[in-house]
């Protein structure tokens, strides 16, 4: 066993424990498992990590995140050691520089990183990708998403107030992961849409605001199902921002099927969306915003939420029963993009 070199404190019990890590700033709210050096250690044994291990670097305040530092985080949100590659994964992700980890965890605009986990590891350590998929059920999902949420508090000083300025904020930012369902979908999994070769484990992690759900029940014809997303994003363009970037897309089974039905494939919906996601300067006047109108390049300037088709990231989670989706619209445009990193396992 490698000697950690993070202090030590001796403690009487798990609530002591929880109380000193509350009042030092440590924690996200909620409780904490005590990360004792057995627990760190073994978290870090199942990643093949030394402790002194860089795994990457915030380059603003060139601040590096170690093995021994992210496996302490992984024990305080829960994490088993077989969670612990996927940890590592949306680590290095985070840090490649078109994330702009520094801007989109500081911002004003109070993003969450959106974590889809795609390949074999999702069933190896039971990540969710059906029933509730965006919110509480699987201990995979919730530690995962919660150790990335503590490791940007300890270790890179996101603290609300402090270098966290979020305005708001929303829930993705006590844990925001998902798996996609592989297994009851014909369509390419993200991962491997994104150039990951099929069958390799790896995650895609995106700098998003809360999800927005839709629903339509009145239709089985593909285009109009498209429609109804493309509508929700031209609005989180009017109300919120209207700079091109990446947006995440979730299409549940039921959903899911009828687009399927048509001979749709992932493909389809992001060269549609790409179409018909779009408003022009004039319509800023609708939402309560006219003064922007008469601002820029004129009344019928025009925008689209997506650079190229390719910016939408498709998946297929969520339950099986119910006409709804849901659209993750970006921070702030292009200002962070969405990077995907395979998952090592030793």
């Amino acid at each position: 066993m490698t000697q950690l070199r993070s202090p030590s404190y001796d403690l009487a019990d798990i609530v002591a424990v929880n109380d000193l890590y509350h009042q030092r700033g440590w924690t996200d709210g909620l409780p904490i498992l005590p990360p004792t050096e057995e627990l760190v250690q073994d978290c870090l044994d199942a990643a093949g990590l030394a402790p002194s291990a860089v795994i990457g670097v915030e380059s603003v305040r060139q601040r590096p995140i170690t093995g021994e530092k992210v496996a302490i985080n992984a024990v305080m949100a829960g994490c088993l050691p077989a969670y612990m590659p996927v940890v590592v994964a949306v680590i290095k992700a985070m840090c490649q520089p078109e994330f702009n980890l520094h801007g989109s965890t500081a911002s004003t605009g109070g993003s969450a990183q959106f974590i889809v986990v795609n390949g074999p590891i999702r069933q190896r350590i039971g990540l969710n990708a059906t029933h509730n998929v965006l919110a509480n059920h699987s201990r995979a999902n919730a530690c995962i998403g919660r150790a990335i949420r503590l490791i940007l508090i300890n270790v890179l000083g996101c603290l609300p107030g402090q270098l966290d300025r979020s305005t708001l904020g929303h829930p993705g930012k006590f844990s925001f992961c998902i798996a996609e369902d592989e297994e009851d979908s014909p369509w390419t999994p993200l991962a491997q849409q994104r150039g990951i070769p099929a069958g390799t484990s790896a995650v895609t992690v995106m700098a998003g605001e809360s999800p927005h759900q839709t629903m339509n029940e009145w239709t089985r014809d593909p285009e109009e199902i498209a429609e109804t997303f493309a509508a929700e994003i031209r609005h989180n363009m009017l109300t919120y921002s209207i700079w091109a970037g990446n947006y995440a897309l979730i299409v549940p089974k039921q959903l899911r099927d009828l687009i399927t039905a048509a001979g749709w494939q992932k493909r389809d919906i992001q060269e549609y969306i790409y179409r018909s996601a779009q408003v022009v300067r004039r319509d800023w006047a609708t939402v309560g915003k006219k003064q922007v109108v008469n601002l820029g390049k004129g009344a019928d300037q025009r925008f689209s939420a997506l650079r190229s088709p390719d910016d939408l990231l498709v998946v297929a989670a969520g339950g099986p029963a119910g006409g709804f989706g849901a659209i993750v619209p970006p921070w702030l445009g292009s200002r962070s993009q969405a990077v995907t990193q395979i998952v090592e396992t030793p």
